[in-house]
C-alpha cells in the first residue's frame, strides 16, 4: 500500500485493474498511480489480496496454503475476509479523505476465479461482499486481456518456475477464469473498460491513460 501524491485536488475516483494471470496488472497499476500523481492528485496505490496487515497475513495463507490447499469455499470466505479489512482499513477512509484509490485486483477477481474457476455462484460471492465490504464497488474497472502466449511467456519470465498455488492452476482452470472476466465486462459495461494488454507497458498504459480520461476525466 503506498501514499502517492498532493493533497486532494479534485472528488475521490476508485478504480481497480483486472485480468488472468501474466496480464500486466501490476505493473499497471503502478503506473497509473503515478500518472494520476503527476497531475495532482492524491493517490492510494494498493492490492489484493492484501493493502492491510490483516489482509497480507490471509494473502500469505491464499497463496501459500498450508496441506492440501483451500477448496473453493474456503478460498471464497478468506478473500472476502481479507477484502473486507482492506476496504474498511484502507480503502474507505482514502476515499472518505478525497484520494483517488488504484488496486490491483478486487471483487471481479473473486468472481472470476472462485467463481469462473473455482464454480462458486456469483450470487453467493456477491453475498459476502456485501456483508464483508458493504457492497463497495469501483468508479471504473479495466480489463487487462492478453493472449495466452503472452501470458504465458510473462509468467514464466516473472516467476521463473516457481508460480504461487492460483497462478500454477491449469490451463483448463486459466480459461475458465478468462470466460468469466468476459462475462463480466459484458454484463457490466458501464463500470468496465477492456484493455488489449499486449504491446509494450508504456503502449498499455497509453490506453488506460484514454480510458480513464474519457470515463472519469482527469484535471
Amino acid at each position: 500500500m503506498v501514499d502517492i501524491g498532493a493533497p486532494p485536488a479534485a472528488p475521490a475516483r476508485f478504480i481497480t485493474l483486472e485480468g488472468g494471470e501474466g496480464a500486466g496488472k501490476s505493473t499497471q497499476a503502478r503506473l497509473l498511480a503515478d500518472a494520476l500523481a503527476a497531475r495532482g492528485l492524491a493517490v492510494l496505490l494498493t492490492r489484493e489480496p492484501g493493502g492491510t496487515p490483516g489482509a497480507e497475513a490471509i494473502r500469505r495463507l491464499l497463496l501459500d496454503p498450508p496441506g492440501e490447499g483451500w477448496l473453493p469455499p474456503a478460498e471464497a470466505l478468506l478473500f472476502a475476509a481479507a477484502r473486507a479489512d482492506h476496504v474498511a482499513r484502507a480503502i474507505r477512509p482514502a476515499l472518505t479523505q478525497g484520494r483517488w484509490v488504484v488496486c490491483d485486483r478486487f471483487l471481479d477477481s473473486s468472481r472470476a476465479y472462485q467463481g469462473g474457476g473455482g464454480a462458486m455462484a456469483d450470487e453467493a460471492l456477491l453475498a459476502l461482499h456485501r456483508i464483508g465490504s458493504g457492497g463497495l464497488l469501483p468508479d471504473l474497472t479495466v480489463l487487462v486481456e492478453v493472449a495466452p502466449a503472452v501470458a504465458t511467456a510473462r509468467l514464466a519470465e516473472r516467476d521463473g518456475g516457481a508460480s504461487d498455488a492460483i497462478a500454477a492452476r491449469d490451463a483448463g482452470y486459466h480459461g475458465a477464469v478468462a470466460a468469466a472476466f468476459a462475462r463480466l465486462a459484458a454484463a457490466e459495461p458501464a463500470r468496465f473498460v477492456t484493455i488489449a494488454g499486449d504491446g509494450s507497458a508504456e503502449a498499455v498504459h497509453r490506453r488506460i491513460m484514454a480510458a480513464v480520461a474519457a470515463r472519469l476525466g482527469l484535471p
